[in-house]
């Protein structure tokens, strides 16, 4: 076990458009913006060795953002000569999706639509250890996925 595991304390993401993500995380998700940080380029190999990012990276400009009670999104723009514009899918190595839980995934999902939001399919009911649940995937603008999910009563492994 890790010593001294509280929680997570924030997600971190990096977007094409710095303002498209911000208008998108306050104006269509009510995420609330904290304040914003950068740019930051060293011109060394600190980047590299502390970022992972390769030669001539630079961070132009970071935001944070709390999104409901506790999920706070740190949402980079860098510029890099290497860059993949292409976000990856699930089932890309590295392929990721943050969950958002709300109370009413049926006003959620109307809530996405009337913004123009690519809303996934119809919601899915989940079985077995997850019974109780539904859920339904959507993109940002920018193409990285996220999730919705609801689960009122609980899950059915919490009652067994």
């Amino acid at each position: 076990m890790l010593p001294g595991l509280a929680g997570v304390d924030h997600i971190g993401f990096t977007v094409p458009d710095l303002e498209q993500a911000k208008s998108f995380l306050v104006d269509v998700l009510g995420c609330e913006y904290l304040y914003s940080l950068g740019p930051f380029d060293r011109g060394d190999d600190w980047m590299r060795e502390h970022l992972n990012v390769g030669p001539g990276t630079v961070m132009r400009e970071l935001h944070f953002f709390r999104c409901g009670k506790q999920a706070v999104f740190e949402v980079f723009h860098y510029e890099a000569p290497d860059r993949n514009p292409v976000p990856p899918r699930n089932s890309d190595v590295g392929g990721h999706h943050v969950a958002l839980y709300v109370d009413d995934l049926d006003a959620a999902v109307d809530h996405l639509k009337k913004h123009g939001v690519t809303v996934l399919g119809a919601p899915t009911a989940s079985g077995g250890p997850s019974a109780g649940q539904r859920w339904v995937y959507f993109l940002a603008p920018w193409g990285m996925q996220f999730e919705l999910v609801s689960y009122p009563g609980g899950k059915a492994f919490e009652r067994e």
